[in-house]
């Protein structure tokens, strides 16, 4: 889940038979499948900036600020 967009919590009906939890799934699978064929370099972008750790300017400055020379 992307954090700029949290999903809103909702309800998953009780009464459903299991056919149609199954045909829910399906539904699901198919709908997965067009997005990634459709944004599959957008998303895997997406993605990689999600896990890329953010850059830290002061952890960065003072990694390298010994005043040890080499």
């Amino acid at each position: 889940m992307h954090p700029q967009h949290p999903m809103k919590p909702f309800a998953i009906p009780n009464h459903w038979t299991p056919e149609q939890a199954m045909a829910m799934v399906d539904l699901l699978d198919e709908l997965r499948t067009h997005i990634w064929s459709k944004y599959q370099i957008p998303l895997l972008d997406a993605y990689r900036e999600d896990i890329q750790p953010r850059p830290n300017d002061d952890a960065q400055q003072t990694l390298f600020a010994d005043s040890e020379p080499f």
